[in-house]
């Protein structure tokens, strides 16, 4: 079977167990704080499992796009070592909210298994929870019982909390699971080793390949378990193991899943599959890496320095070096290898081909930066070799193996590598204090604890009524305390509110909840999973009393008023740049709008016009919002909609239109009732923001009009000043150029001088025990032209040692420099240590390297001071 058709008959085999078959969630994770991607298929469902939503259908089989690079499932450093392990990966899944549990799930699993996929059961293992006393679980008889029923009581082997006992994080839904796991070996060498006591050993051909989880307790702040009230079912198979299974491989790179990028990448570089095990891990790691690289970027996480981005761009660079370093392949290539993804994956995951093009121009402008950056790492690497063949040293410090990983993307095992290369070793417990202090450092600044909820109301979902009104009479759900830092605040749940929370780039509400008298401030408002989350800093003195919520007018009103102009704004970067022009972030604020959108280069300035020119168009036109809730996706889709590519959209969604044949798309957020609230929309900023990603910044209604008045009355008063020439731009730009010339010809004038003072100070060097001393105040005008004196110097006079004192603008400075073989093998010849002593004189302070530093004080008297000390340490040289 094909890698298709494996999964088609999943799909249609739990189609035919009544399932609805669902669409993969975006890879990038929204709205949920406690992940950065999809990590596992249930991801999507968590709001079921915590009862925050109910499913049309309590049966649901999908297959789901899952990355698991960061936090507690991080496979990275395995990835490409061994064969089984990835970075993005398909799970297949099935689940069950409250209808059936472990006798189907078992069953069916078998079932498909062995009589669909035709599995041999002499190859099959089975796992069950054996219970745990510390959490006062039993262990799992029932899911032992119905196992019996289809394998043989010597095949299913009970398992620890450790391997059998799921979770989905700290806190929340979990349960006992039971694995299959297939050995794959060889016929002879089963023969000689029993598959169960490979079980759960890590060994690469008796692997995991499905997990039935039967989810039964919520885990809560304190530790301990309490029984939810419905039992559920979520089960996830490694689509990759499942075909090498079927397929008769002994690698899930050898299935038809990779076999094509591996091929392209052979053919790229010319190096073979199978040539070597340095190799074939290098044509693994690029091949799993691609993978992930296009489907994050495809879903809307752009390479970046920071959160989900870092951990995109690591994967990236991890690829790249893997090339650079293993393959000899020194340019860019993972750029190349999207078109076989898109040729395998388009028809499931359409989204590929439509930002192919531009997937690959983000991808080959990472590429190109980091080969830059590699360079300059090696360049630092054959310092850090000169540095220890100097002190006769072979150990590279744990420090400098951590700055090439923290500021050249040097990860530790290629530093090893070419350490191993030049006969070095390195420090590892060093390098590892640095990396654990760095963990601990972000861990300090990300540490939240957050409490239980204290529920007051079971079974009630939380309504958003704020499209209607903006005040409501409602109930406290539940609430719950948040530690952060050293500050702590509540988090309440209300069965119906009119805040809108953060989402879709929208600012969350504030305003305020009222309980009879008492007032308590809403700061913020976001959405956690599907809960809408007010956030406060006190609880009232009765929360269970009823509650008047009430959001913010003025705040609703202009945030509204920026969002609809970024509509209006999107729908114009069509018409002038193109349909490529797509939404890739935003941020809708009260003050004013952001839009990022995908562009590869600048917007002219005639563009930006003909934009504004657009968009103030559509204000002025006072077009009516027509607002469809609830509708049909197809529908909306037929209407023309725009949706956002990495969005995760139901069945039923909300289209917001100003104008069918101007701007139609999906969203929830809020909006004006028509266009000409707005005003008048200004840009004030188009910048790059990534590869490919530009951004707009905006400003609207009242804020726009102080704006464009404030900067009209500074033309004004400048315009006066140069008495209303004809063309004051012109006027201005010959001011510009002619200052331009007037500092040149100053800087010309005191380079002349301050070459007239490196002749005269040559003249007085005094040698003193074999070292040619220059000590001397001079008058400059300037830092800058101290330096140039100073570096001058130490080009022309050997074995020197130069302090220079200078009074700038009241202030003291002082220089030391010495020539570059001066400061060779001599510890004592060390400028940064010497300036600092000196610098006492002019009560200041400073620093710098061994050959120059620099040191500033507000006593200039102490100048001649310093100078005579720095004579006196010459002895000491």
């Amino acid at each position: 079977m094909t890698s298709k058709e494996i999964r088609d008959t999943f799909l249609n085999f739990f189609e035919g167990k009544s399932h609805k078959i669902v669409k993969s969630a975006p890879i990038v994770v929204k709205n949920d704080p406690t992940l950065m991607f999809t990590n596992a298929g249930m991801n999507q469902f968590k709001d079921f499992f915590l009862g925050n939503l109910t499913p049309d259908n309590p049966r649901i089989a999908d297959t789901q796009k899952c990355l698991r690079v960061s936090g507690k499932h991080n496979d990275l450093e395995e990835v490409g070592v061994d064969t089984y392990h990835h970075t993005m990966f398909e799970m297949l899944g099935n689940w069950s909210f409250g209808d059936y549990f472990k006798k189907d799930a078992i069953a069916w699993a078998w079932e498909l298994l062995t009589e669909v996929y035709q599995i041999p059961k002499d190859r099959l293992y089975v796992t069950v929870f054996e219970g745990d006393a510390a959490d006062n679980v039993p262990e799992d008889t029932d899911a032992y019982n119905f196992w019996k029923e289809h394998i043989a009581e010597d095949r299913i082997l009970k398992a620890s909390k450790k391997d059998n006992f799921w979770e989905m994080g700290d806190t929340g839904p979990c349960g006992p699971c039971s694995e299959i796991h297939v050995d794959i070996r060889s016929d002879a060498d089963r023969s000689l080793k029993d598959g169960k006591s490979l079980v759960n050993a890590d060994h690469p051909q008796v692997v995991e390949i499905w997990n039935l989880v039967f989810i039964q307790f919520n885990r809560k702040a304190d530790t301990s378990l309490e029984p939810l009230p419905d039992s559920h079912v979520d089960t996830g198979m490694g689509f990759e193991r499942l075909c090498m299974v079927i397929q008769g491989k002994q690698s899930n790179y050898e299935t038809d899943v990779f076999t094509p990028i591996i091929a392209q990448i052979s053919e790229i570089t010319g190096v073979p599959y199978g040539k070597s095990e340095p190799s074939d891990i290098a044509l693994r790691v690029i091949a799993d890496h691609i993978r992930a690289i296009t489907f994050a970027i495809v879903d809307g996480q752009m390479p970046s320095n920071t959160g989900a981005g870092y951990v995109i761009r690591r994967i990236l660079r991890r690829g790249v070096r893997y090339a650079f370093s293993f393959l000899d392949w020194k340019e860019p290539i993972l750029h190349r290898l999207v078109s076989v993804l898109v040729e395998q994956f388009g028809e499931l995951f359409p989204e590929l081909k439509e930002q192919q093009g531009y997937v690959e121009k983000i991808i080959l402008q990472e590429e190109k930066a980091f080969l830059r950056t590699l360079e300059t790492g090696l360049q630092r690497f054959a310092k850090i070799e000169e540095e220890l063949e100097q002190a006769l040293s072979s150990t590279i410090k744990g420090e400098d193996a951590f700055r090439l990983l923290d500021t050249f993307g040097f990860p530790i095992d290629l530093t090893r590598l070419l350490a191993t290369e030049k006969g070095l070793t390195v420090d590892e417990v060093g390098f590892k204090e640095e990396m654990d202090a760095q963990k601990e450092r972000a861990r300090q600044a990300t540490k939240v604890e957050t409490g239980d909820w204290t529920e007051l109301m079971e079974g009630v979902e939380n309504e958003f009524v704020g499209y209607d009104t903006l005040q409501t009479i409602s109930q406290v759900v539940k609430y719950r305390e948040v530690k952060e830092k050293k500050k702590s605040y509540f988090q309440i749940i209300l069965d119906e509110t009119p805040f809108y929370a953060e989402s879709g780039g929208q600012v969350g509400d504030r305003g305020y909840l009222q309980f009879g008298d008492e007032k308590i401030s809403v700061f913020d408002t976001k959405k956690e999973n599907n809960l809408i989350v007010h956030y406060v800093k006190k609880l009232p003195e009765d929360i269970t009393m009823p509650v008047k919520a009430v959001v913010s007018a003025d705040k609703r009103s202009k945030t509204a008023i920026n969002h609809t102009a970024v509509h209006l704004i999107h729908a114009a970067l069509h018409k002038v740049l193109g349909e490529h022009a797509l939404q890739k972030g935003q941020l809708v604020s009260d003050e004013y709008l952001r839009f990022d959108f995908a562009h590869y280069e600048k917007v002219t300035k005639e563009e930006l016009q003909e934009i504004e020119r657009i968009v103030n168009e559509k204000i002025r036109q006072n077009i009516a919002l027509e607002e469809l809730r609830n509708i049909p996706i197809q529908e909306a889709m037929d209407m023309g909609a725009m949706a956002l590519f990495g969005e995760k959209y139901g069945d039923e969604v909300r289209v917001i239109v100003f104008d069918r044949d101007y701007s139609v798309e999906l969203c929830g957020g809020t909006h004006v009732a028509a266009t000409g609230e707005i005003g008048f929309c200004k840009i004030i900023e188009e910048t790059s923001v990534a590869a490919g990603v530009r951004r707009l910044v905006g400003i609207t209604g009242v804020k726009a009009f102080e704006t464009i008045s404030q900067q009209l009355d500074a033309f004004n008063t400048i315009n006066a000043m140069f008495k209303k020439p004809k063309d004051l731009a012109g006027v201005v730009q010959g001011l510009s150029d002619e200052n331009a010339q007037l500092k040149k010809e100053i800087e010309r004038m005191q380079q002349i001088q301050a070459n007239g003072i490196k002749n005269e100070l040559k003249s007085k060097i005094e040698v003193i025990e074999g070292v040619n001393f220059i000590g001397q105040e001079i008058s400059v005008d300037t830092a800058d032209m101290v330096k140039h004196i100073a570096f001058n110097l130490r080009k022309e006079v050997s074995n020197l040692f130069l302090v220079l004192g200078a009074n700038l603008d009241g202030k003291a400075n002082l220089t030391v420099a010495f020539d570059d073989a001066s400061t060779e093998n001599n510890p004592n010849k060390n400028a940064g240590k010497i300036i600092r002593q000196l610098a006492k004189n002019i009560k200041g302070g400073g620093g710098g390297q061994a050959f120059y530093a620099s040191a500033g004080g507000k006593d200039v008297s102490g100048i001649g001071k310093a100078i005579e000390e720095a004579k006196g340490m010459i002895g000491g040289f």
